[in-house]
């Protein structure tokens, strides 16, 4: 039986809010993943590893067993749909709305599919689907916000946080979708084997969290 745990993390917003937290476990990176390019780090906690992926990346990682546990945005697991994931713990850091948005003041389509673009395909398929809306969803990867002004959708699907960059461009939010913040997965097959230390530091990240509220 291994003893050793790989957290899979992403660069940027998450990274920096869940390491306090790792912290405050007793895991702290040996390098700073900012500024290391190594993407495998080890830590101060003897049994535990981190792995520096794409954030869309973390859940496949984790499903895989590629990675024992993973920090993932509930925006990205929604997206990524497995059932294949136990999903634990909510750190309630890197809190934001998955929302629909289109130009400000456009009058309310009444004929016709709607035209959405977004990163997240198959929430907006489900979403609509929901609905009872027929909908032609476009995958782009940046820059929603262009979409509606240039005619290529009506609306966008896209994670919201102040609403500023929404604001700049002629848009405004429109319907709610889901309360967007950081989660942390576990794999199957480790939360079995593994199951005494992945526990312990569920236990020291909660007891994190609940200090941090």
């Amino acid at each position: 039986m291994s003893s050793q745990i790989t957290i899979a993390l992403s660069k940027g917003r998450i990274l920096k809010e869940t390491l306090p937290l790792l912290k405050a476990a007793g895991i702290e990176p040996a390098e700073d993943p900012d500024k290391s390019r190594k993407l495998v780090i080890g830590t101060t906690h003897p049994h535990v590893n981190l792995l520096i992926v794409r954030a869309s990346d973390v859940p496949t990682y984790v499903e895989y067993g590629a990675a024992d546990m993973g920090v993932a945005g509930k925006d990205v697991l929604m997206e990524h749909g497995s059932s294949e994931l136990y999903e634990p713990l909510d750190l309630k850091i890197a809190q934001c709305k998955l929302m629909t948005a289109g130009k400000v003041g456009a009058p309310p389509r009444s004929s016709g599919r709607l035209k959405v673009a977004t990163k997240f395909v198959n929430v907006a398929k489900q979403y609509y689907a929901s609905q009872g809306i027929q909908a032609d969803i476009i995958k782009l990867y940046g820059s929603m916000e262009l979409a509606p002004l240039v005619g290529l959708a009506d609306v966008i699907i896209d994670v919201v946080d102040t609403g500023n960059t929404l604001r700049a461009n002629g848009l405004e939010p429109q319907e709610l979708i889901a309360e967007i913040s950081s989660r942390m997965v576990v794999n199957r097959a480790s939360m079995k084997v593994k199951h005494k230390l992945i526990g312990q530091l569920l236990d020291q990240l909660s007891s994190a969290i609940e200090e941090k509220a």
